[in-house]
């Protein structure tokens, strides 16, 4: 399932094998690495800075250290459960599916700068320690925390870290710039710093000299010591800023409830490299739109900012750049800079079909285009079912007697089950507008408070813990509600049925054949004629439960068919892990 698109300075002759040092089309290489069979791995995401870092789908990861290494030798990240890695100026950092952050760099571990270590247990508020997203920047590292909480270490030589140099050079240990923050936004080679509070407020602090931060001409300054609030923002939801070497490039979706929103791309900085999608400006001081009659008929999927180079992604498929081009990082066949957008031509993609699966990562002078199977996230599919009318079948009424559909089952999922809890609901939905009655529904489905903390707060009481869920699962597979089981599976004559939920929450498989039907409402039945009786149950009883059922007998073909199955079923492994357990079982039963 591996495809990766490569165009710029080829500096990884052992990586990218028989090619010039400057590869001005982009061209398509078999990622190949002898140790372990890395290559057999589902990619999931590569970040490009002085290192380059390839994350697979199983959590684990290797990284070329440095470009102008003649030998080259991959390493591998001596971490698990990893769920992000991203890499700065002589920095990298890595987000584990446990919220812990390991860091390595000069200026985050002075002592040992090649080892990585825990930044996130440095964090002085123990209760603070659990991070959910992380950024790199040029010589400094930023910490987002489950409590909305950033935190900023490294280098604050530009004052990056939202502290005056003078006084705080640099820290290896994480300090607070600023509470209540929904997103973190920098660059591989920034020397600045956004981030953007739950009430839709961006602050920007580090180098300002070309204007990077957006503050407008009258703010021209070399060094912005304090968080400082961006003003005249374009209006609309901030989906992404990236930070170049002296530009700044923003993601806006429009502010309307369409099922498919408009993107916009706004830049800022210094533009004498191209680096802004515009003409004839030198600077540009505040975020303005960059137009060009490719994104007319189209939408952007993904976009990548590099040292001094963009690429675009949009839903055509199309491949969209501009800015410097000295080593060909923008693949236009030559090395010639373009100040505005351009599409370029792009080898035969194996996965055409699934273009929202392809990404973007642009290096200094070198840019990725590589498909990653999109493992997508629970909580966001579940708001995405919640607007499939298909899916919805009990009603609420707003203040104003407009009718909101929702899923019973999905509320049956995230509500409490010791009380009538759906009667609560309705009666607070009853008095709310069908704005605020959507954002009721989202937090319901995603848990996620930082939609509109004020609204949660009146139902934050009646939403499931996340300890309850595999309970609530259980119990609902223990009913027998054949009301509530909406779609057949087949076995060698036999029909078994299965709430889409429950395959949605459990299989990749299922959840992307159900989010993406259109016209076709039908129920869709597979055959599993292949798997044993055994095996079969095993699988049932797991989707649910996450438990192994009791009363088989596990054997080594069982086993086997098992790990095909997951393979075949995209299914989302937990801790426990399935397969582990089935050994261990194996092991006891062998034992006795």
């Amino acid at each position: 399932m591996n495809e990766i698109i490569f165009f710029g300075r080829n500096k990884f002759p052992i990586l990218i094998k028989n090619e010039p040092e400057k590869i001005t089309k982009p061209i398509q290489f078999k990622f190949e690495n002898e140790n372990e069979n890395e290559n057999e791995k589902q990619i999931k995401q590569i970040s490009k800075g002085c290192s380059i870092i390839f994350l697979f789908k199983n959590g684990k990861a290797i990284e070329y250290l440095k470009e102008d290494d003649l030998k080259q030798n991959p390493e591998k990240i001596q971490i698990e459960n990893i769920q992000k890695v991203t890499v700065g100026y002589q920095n990298e950092a890595i987000l584990t599916i446990e919220g812990n952050v390991f860091a390595k760099g000069e200026d985050i571990n002075s002592k040992n700068p090649n080892e990585f270590i825990n930044i996130s247990s440095l964090i002085e508020d123990t209760n603070d320690r659990i991070i959910q997203d992380v950024a790199c920047g040029w010589q400094s590292v930023y910490l987002l925390t489950s409590n909305q909480n950033a935190y900023g270490i490294g280098s604050n030589e530009n004052g990056q870290l939202g502290f005056d140099s003078k006084t705080l050079t640099k820290t290896e240990k994480p300090i607070l710039m600023m509470k209540n923050v929904s997103k973190i936004f920098s660059g591989n080679f920034s020397k600045s710093v956004f981030l953007l509070n739950s009430n839709q407020e961006l602050f920007g602090c580090g180098a300002n000299l070309f204007c990077q931060l957006g503050l407008g001409e009258s703010r021209r300054q070399w060094k912005i010591y304090k968080l400082t609030k961006i003003q005249n923002i374009p209006k609309g939801k901030i989906i992404d800023i990236q930070c170049g070497n002296s530009h700044s490039i923003m993601l806006i979706e429009d502010e309307n409830e369409n099922e498919n929103p408009k993107r916009k791309l706004y830049s800022c900085g210094d533009n004498q490299s191209n680096g802004l999608g515009k003409d004839a400006y030198e600077h540009i001081y505040e975020f303005t739109e960059i137009k060009s009659s490719l994104f007319e008929n189209d939408n952007i999927l993904d976009f990548s900012v590099g040292y001094e180079h963009t690429l675009i992604l949009t839903s055509n498929g199309k491949l969209i750049v501009f800015g410097k081009n000295l080593f060909g990082q923008l693949g236009t066949g030559d090395i010639n800079d373009q100040s505005t957008p351009i599409q370029i031509e792009l080898p035969k993609l194996r996965f055409n079909e699934n273009i929202s699966n392809y990404h973007l990562s642009c290096g200094v002078y070198n840019s990725f285009l590589y498909y990653s199977h999109s493992f997508s996230n629970l909580e966001e599919d579940l708001i995405k079912l919640f607007r499939r009318k298909e899916f919805c079948n009990i009603s609420f009424k707003t203040e104003n007697g407009e009718i909101i559909e929702a899923h019973k089952l999905i509320l049956k999922y995230r509500l409490n089950q010791n009380q009538n809890e759906i009667e609560k609901l309705q009666e607070i939905i009853s008095k709310k507008s069908i704005k605020e009655s959507n954002q009721i529904f989202e937090m319901i489905y995603s848990n996620n408070s930082k939609i509109n903390p004020k609204l949660y707060s009146e139902i934050k009481e009646i939403i499931n813990s996340n300890e309850k869920i595999e309970e609530t699962m259980k119990r609902i597979y223990l009913n027998e509600n054949e009301n509530e089981k909406d779609f057949i599976i087949e076995r060698k004559e036999k029909q078994y049925k299965f709430p889409k939920l429950i395959l949605i929450m459990r299989s990749e498989l299922y959840r992307g054949m159900f989010l993406s039907v259109t016209d076709d409402k039908s129920n869709k039945v597979t055959d599993y004629s292949e798997l044993s009786n055994e095996s079969f149950q095993i699988f049932e009883y797991w989707i649910y439960s996450n438990q192994i059922k009791d009363g088989i007998k596990i054997t080594q073909e069982i086993i086997e068919e098992i790990e095909r199955g997951i393979d075949y079923f995209q299914l989302n492994q937990t801790n426990p892990n399935l397969i582990d357990l089935l050994i261990n079982k194996f092991n006891n039963q062998n034992q006795n």
